[in-house]
């Protein structure tokens, strides 16, 4: 049986997930909630060979980079993790560990300093969001748990998430609440709302969204329309699409850059987000998607006469079947990566001038391990799409050895 035992650690760094790395009896420990360089009193709450984890219990020494969360749920709530971090420690700490993460598992070495950073404003940011909802209370799951952490706003939500949270709140507790619907999504653009609801006991009846409809301005019925750098995109319930409002604009000119020419292919397309833009920059633009999202690309593209073929199919089979390469490439993978056949294919067709987005750095370390043998990194800038959170973009750019 477990022992809970109160220990002492110094806090090494940070690593992907959010926790703190230390060093104990020749063992690794993770402990959430603290920061490097800090003395803290943790209790042990699993252990497993050569690997340990605790939970803090309180802060001896704490680092100059600690700040009080704004967030009353902070801790409990398993949204964020670095509510506790001044805002640019935040970014540094992700430089860190992009930068480790690509030495460890893909053997590749970048310095850190040389790793550009984009971000905005650290709260109020995302345009998207997932409630669930139990006996009248709205909030998110607990770190590690299924249990439901009540919430009356959350501080990386849009103005008008936090405005849906209260009268969500209170719409739970009236009687005319189903109360077997468990989970919606809402996505807004402060102006439109759209909702789907993706845990339910049974059927939701029309009516419950004609009363959604009545209670908050904007909700549409079907897709919403997206306005970025005057492009606008239908963005269907079940599509993917970027949750940073803020840097929404500047993610197109951080991948695409001064890129331009005759031809150019837009891998993992979704909606369509950088499809537009490289129109205005190509000839000749294949947009490459095999999600639910193709539906929404082909009409973005079409309602635009934008010279942009939707291929609707897996990028793997896409590439299978090309014979040459254009001059450039952009790829937005799924957290999954670009995985070894789609790096693979890459390599052999040789596009002049590859760019990656990715959203987890461990797949895209492999894939750029995948691909070092003919192409070398000319850019790495991490996007921080997910302030207060363990998560991060990066968009790496590679050019032809």
């Amino acid at each position: 049986m477990l022992r809970f035992l109160s220990l002492l650690l110094h806090i090494e760094k940070l690593v992907y997930g959010g926790e703190g790395l230390s060093r104990l009896d020749g063992e690794v420990v993770f402990t959430p909630f603290v920061l490097p360089g800090e003395t803290v009193e943790a209790e042990r709450t699993e252990a497993r060979k050569h690997v340990q984890r605790a939970r803090l219990l309180s802060v001896e020494e704490p680092s100059p980079d600690r700040v009080e969360p704004p967030c009353p749920v902070f801790g409990r709530c398993g949204g964020c993790q670095y509510q506790h971090a001044f805002y640019d420690a935040q970014l540094r700490f992700k430089r860190d560990i992009l930068a480790e993460t690509l030495r460890r598992v893909g053997k590749i070495e970048f310095d850190a300093a040389q790793i550009g950073i984009e971000s905005a404003e650290p709260f109020g940011y995302r345009n998207r969001a997932q409630f669930h909802l139990e006996s009248g209370r709205v909030g998110y799951r607990e770190m590690n748990s299924r249990r439901l952490v009540a919430i009356e706003r959350c501080p990386i939500g849009s103005p008008k998430i936090d405005e849906i949270v209260a009268k969500l709140s209170r719409m739970a507790r009236d009687r005319r609440w189903p109360g077997f619907v468990r989970s919606l999504e809402v996505f807004t653009d402060e102006r439109q709302v759209q909702w789907n609801v993706l845990e339910s006991d049974q059927p939701v009846a029309r009516r419950f969204f004609d009363w959604l409809a009545q209670e908050v301005p904007g909700t549409v019925a079907g897709p919403l329309e997206y306005a970025v750098n005057g492009d606008r995109f239908q963005v269907s319930g079940t599509s993917f699409f970027q949750v940073n409002r803020f840097l929404l604009p500047q993610l197109a000119e951080l991948a695409i850059g001064e890129a331009g020419g005759a031809s150019a292919w837009d891998l993992y397309a979704g909606v369509g987000l950088f499809s537009l833009p490289l129109a205005r920059r190509f000839e000749r633009v294949v947009a490459v998607e095999g999600g639910r999202s193709a539906g929404d690309l082909r009409h973005n593209a079409e309602r635009v006469r934008a010279p942009v073929e939707v291929a609707a199919e897996q990028t793997e089979v896409f590439l299978a079947k090309a014979k040459t390469a254009p001059d450039f490439v952009l790829a937005d993978p799924p957290r999954a990566g670009l995985g070894k056949a789609a790096a693979a294919r890459l390599a052999e067709l040789r596009p002049a001038a590859l760019v990656i987005v990715a959203c987890d750095p461990a797949t895209l370390a492999r894939d750029l391990a995948a691909l070092k043998a003919v192409y070398e990194i000319d850019r790495i800038t991490m996007v921080d799409l997910f302030p207060q959170t363990f998560h991060l973009e990066t968009i790496v750019r590679l050019r032809l050895k």
